[in-house]
């Protein structure tokens, strides 16, 4: 319940008294103080009102102890008003007005004066909801790299004195970026969970498309949001085939394609010509162009392999990474073989930040695998399970390793 209340509820906080740091403190009390009273006199009604309620009493109770904290909050909130006193009219929004608090405060952080990778780092740790190391997971950094980066992001929005407000209409399309990044960084989480005992975090997921339909309505003309939308429900749509009976990991060739959401995958196909039509191609339209592909073939036989690597040669114009070589260099082994496909993967052994990223240790084994390498998979697969941060992975990861001994 504190994983899926905590983000609106910061939200609410923040917009209510312009301080981050305070609310994540009110915030924690307010868990503390239901883990005291809760199991005594039973879950009210109402849990997350409860929360708010709680919090923002802790919060006031706090500015009245503190007066010079109250005194800088007070400068922040004149700030605020007077940015609020020069924006348009708030019907000036039409049918763009952001109508959901989280939303609200994705668009605030992603103020222009925080760095980019700085200000999506703090909108997926304090408002999605996201552990340090789950958004450190998202970077392939160093959880001690990116709580640094936290620090230093919370502390320019203090010193330059930055409003928590919405944004005027005409900031929305510079600022779209930054929240397609941290929607899209949310979703990932729930796809594939960089911890815990299930490997997917469904909440996470469901609340990134449902966010991502907030944010298409209103910006109906943004092609990269229409993109991100039919990338997350493309991919969602195959949730329900994704894992066993035991919350074991199902690879896509074994997936029982009839478990597929065909609904989400035609809303999803629909959006992909939008987001493709009407000049060049975003990455986030290139992706779910390639999740389309996987979504239409009977079985992975089938699938159009070539098309495949030849989007992603088109998104590493765009978005050059790491992660999309290794997607690429998979995409190859299927169209020409695990040996084109292995010779590419080992090309990318000199990337520092792939040291951290399991699917390619576990895309190593698997293409030495499939060429009767079994010693040196079963290196690969044993430098996965050290990476492997939710339990059905490591689970996977043993029997791959146990089923190389019995070839052996």
């Amino acid at each position: 319940m504190f994983r899926e209340e905590r983000g609106l509820l910061l939200a609410s906080l923040v917009r209510r008294f312009g301080d981050l740091d305070l609310a994540e403190e009110v915030t924690s009390e307010a868990v503390e103080a239901a883990l005291r009273h809760w199991p005594a006199e039973g879950v009210p009604a109402r849990p997350g009102a409860w929360l708010l309620t709680t919090a923002r009493r802790k919060a006031v109770d706090r500015l009245r102890r503190d007066q010079a904290y109250a005194a800088r909050l007070a400068v922040l909130q004149a700030d605020a008003e007077r940015a609020e006193a020069a924006a348009p009219a708030p019907d000036a929004y039409g049918t763009g007005e952001l109508p959901d608090e989280r939303l609200q405060l994705f668009f605030t952080c992603a103020h222009p004066a925080l760095a980019a990778e700085d200000r999506t780092a703090l909108t997926l740790r304090c408002l999605a909801g996201l552990t340090t190391p789950e958004v450190a997971r998202a970077f392939l950094v160093p959880t001690a790299t990116m709580a640094q980066r936290i620090v230093r992001a919370k502390k320019k929005i203090r010193v330059a004195r930055i409003p928590f407000r919405v944004p005027a209409p005409d900031e929305l399309p510079e600022r779209l970026p930054g929240v397609l990044q941290v929607l899209y960084s949310l979703f990932t989480e729930g796809y594939a969970a960089s911890s815990g005992p299930r490997l997917q975090r469904l909440d996470l997921a469901e609340e990134a498309v449902r966010l991502a339909r907030i944010l298409h309505r209103l910006l109906p003309a943004e092609r990269e949001a229409a993109g991100l939308l039919a990338l997350l429900l493309l991919v969602h749509a195959r949730r329900g085939a994704r894992t066993g009976p035991k919350g074991e990991p199902v690879l896509l060739e074994d997936q029982d394609r009839g478990l597929w959401d065909r609904a989400m995958i035609e809303e999803g196909r629909a959006l992909v010509v939008r987001a493709l039509t009407g000049g060049p191609a975003g990455p986030y339209g290139v992706q779910a162009a390639v999740a389309a592909l996987h979504d239409e073939a009977a079985d992975v036989e089938s699938t159009d392999w070539a098309q495949i690597v030849a989007l992603y040669d088109v998104l590493l114009t765009l978005t050059p990474s790491p992660v999309v070589a290794v997607n690429r260099a998979v995409a190859v082994a299927m169209r020409d073989g695990p040996g084109t496909g292995l010779a590419l993967l080992d090309a990318l052994s000199v990337e520092p930040r792939l040291r951290a990223y399991g699917p390619y240790a576990v895309a190593r084994g698997d293409l030495l695998s499939r060429l009767g390498r079994g010693g040196e998979a079963a290196v690969a697969y044993r430098e996965a399970l050290e990476l492997a941060g939710t339990e059905p992975e490591r689970a996977a990861l043993r029997r791959k390793l146990g089923e190389g001994r019995e070839e052996g």
